[in-house]
């Protein structure tokens, strides 16, 4: 059976922060767990967000949304195609259960983020903790363009190496 990718609807919030409670669990991700992980997957400036499923299981998910403050890739494509930063969208909550990984779901959502970027005329962008290297894989797997390493202060005693990726032209 092959996966689906779907727009993720509200009554799959909670099945996608128990898919995510396991990759966190097994991967690390998120670094920091949300104290609302339903809000996280939800909040911010979404453009949207889509599930995948696998033999009638939710089994991934991936969001599109206009860049934040935290966010370094938006900026660093900018700067170096003389463009704004509204110019970009990142891919973001990109996370594929454990028991789903080898059936191409994550290259799929991260295909239809990109899909939908480029369909409303902006350039894909994402950042990555460098040391998620299973996602970094995936990206330069799929063609992205590392931008930069850079370390984020994300609280006065947490210092992460971030990878800015760009999507292919």
């Amino acid at each position: 059976m092959r996966p689906r990718v779907r727009r993720r609807t509200d009554g799959d919030v909670e099945e996608c922060v128990r898919v995510l409670a396991a990759v966190h669990e097994g991967d690390g991700y998120p670094v920091n767990w949300p104290d609302q992980p339903g809000e996280w997957l939800s909040g911010g400036p979404l453009l949207g967000s889509w599930v995948a499923g696998l033999e009638g299981d939710l089994v991934g998910h991936v969001s599109l949304s206009r860049g934040g403050e935290d966010d370094l890739a938006p900026a660093l494509w900018s700067e170096r195609n003389g463009a704004t930063r509204s110019m970009t969208a990142v891919v973001s909550r990109l996370f594929v259960a454990p028991q789903a990984r080898g059936h191409g779901i994550g290259a799929l959502l991260i295909g239809r983020a990109v899909e939908e970027a480029r369909h409303r005329g902006l350039h894909p962008v994402l950042d990555v903790v460098a040391s998620d290297t299973a996602a970094t894989a995936l990206y330069e797997r799929l063609g992205w363009e590392l931008m930069a390493t850079v370390e984020q202060q994300w609280s006065p005693d947490q210092t992460v190496a971030v990878r800015c990726y760009a999507a292919p032209l």
